[in-house]
């Protein structure tokens, strides 16, 4: 059954996992996530967009939709994705346990979406592909998008972007809601990131998740793999080059739904291996009776706080340039300059005599595989 309550989940999980009653979001949620939603509400028009959706959205016809087109999960169908669910909603304590269909697709993917009650989708493409446990982590990471309320956010992304792609051919007809869409993804990123963590509280292995991660984006090949050589490829992807080639990584993830899969991979182990995590395993986390206590103000410096901490820390050329820039750096020019043409010390470096490298390179970017949720790019 996929709509009761705990009292029908009477199965346990096929080992021993931890239960977090009471659980609040905030406990996993990403800082970033909290920002990045905090601006997008403060976008000019948002607000009204968004209420205008809220009534206009076709739900019931996306509901009916699944229900007609794909299969839903229950103990008659695909009972070992059933018991999944339960059990995440059980670890996680989501009291009404969401629909989850199973959709044809050959694109491994997932997605929560829906306004008044959360749908979990997944396709037959990350079915196939993944392992028990490995899809142990998927569904903990929708269940955990589910309780932290991103569906409704994720439907209007969804909505949005075919809506931007319809009135393409009217002059300056979509640029209101590219400007939304933007400010949507850049958001949806860093959702992905809270819903990895959710991910692995339900599953508490992180190699499944990690696993997961290298099958979405090298197939199921996972002889040919190397966990650590993967997560060696996002230090890599990191610290690389000049600030030219941070600038074409923002250019590369701006029209992803999904973060780059090593860099999500990197941030789940860094995540795992905090005192956060593990006061969370051991049973000391916020509750969800306390949210209403909480504060914006203290959330919103939070979040502050640890995108100062994330620019102290960061190998990417630009990071450490923002850095320099907040701590006062002199000779700002020769610096911009050198990091650009990527020159170093000794002769040349910064001084008129130097050599001079080419501009920064246009880059095409490429067009997002993923569908607007789930882990179509990055395993979720």
């Amino acid at each position: 059954m996929t709509d009761g309550s705990h009292e029908s989940q009477g199965q346990v999980p096929s080992r021993q996992r931890r239960r977090f009653p009471g659980i609040s979001s905030r406990a996993y949620e990403h800082p970033a996530d909290r920002s990045a939603l905090v601006a997008l509400r403060k976008l000019s028009g948002f607000d009204t967009v968004f209420k205008a959706l809220s009534g206009l959205l076709p739900e019931r016809s996306l509901r009916l939709l699944f229900l007609s087109d794909s299969v839903r999960v229950s103990d008659a169908q695909f009972s070992h994705l059933n018991d999944m669910l339960r059990d995440a909603c059980y670890i996680l304590d989501l009291e009404k346990v969401p629909p989850m269909y199973v959709s044809q697709n050959p694109q491994p993917n997932a997605m929560c979406i829906g306004l008044d009650e959360p749908i979990i989708v997944v396709t037959t493409g990350l079915v196939e592909l993944l392992d028990e446990e490995e899809m142990r982590a998927v569904v903990g990471h929708e269940v955990g998008h589910a309780l932290s309320g991103h569906a409704v956010y994720r439907t209007i992304l969804l909505f949005l972007t075919n809506l931007a792609l319809k009135v393409a051919w009217i002059p300056l007809g979509n640029v209101a809601i590219m400007a939304i869409v933007t400010a949507l993804r850049e958001w949806f990123r860093k959702s992905e990131l809270s819903a990895d963590r959710a991910g692995l509280l339900v599953g508490q292995d992180l190699r499944a998740s990690m696993r997961g991660l290298m099958k979405i984006a090298g197939g199921n090949h996972l002889h040919e793999m190397n966990v650590d050589a993967f997560l060696a490829q996002a230090d890599e992807y990191e610290k690389a080059g000049d600030l030219r080639d941070s600038v074409l990584k923002i250019l590369n993830v701006l029209p992803r739904s999904h973060p780059f899969t090593t860099v999500r991979a990197a941030e789940l182990k860094k995540w795992s291996e905090t005192r956060d995590y593990q006061r969370i395993m051991d049973g000391h986390y916020p509750r969800r009776d306390e949210d209403k206590d909480t504060s914006v103000t203290d959330a919103f410096k939070e979040s502050a706080s640890h995108y100062a901490d994330s620019v102290r820390s960061s190998k990417d050329p630009l990071m450490k340039l923002v850095g320099d820039i907040a701590g006062g750096a002199g000779d700002l020019g020769g610096k911009l300059r050198d990091k650009f043409t990527g020159a170093g010390g000794g002769k040349g470096a910064g001084t008129p005599g130097g050599d001079a490298t080419d501009g920064p390179q246009e880059s095409r970017r490429p067009e997002d595989p993923e569908g607007p949720s789930g882990p179509g790019a990055a395993g979720s």
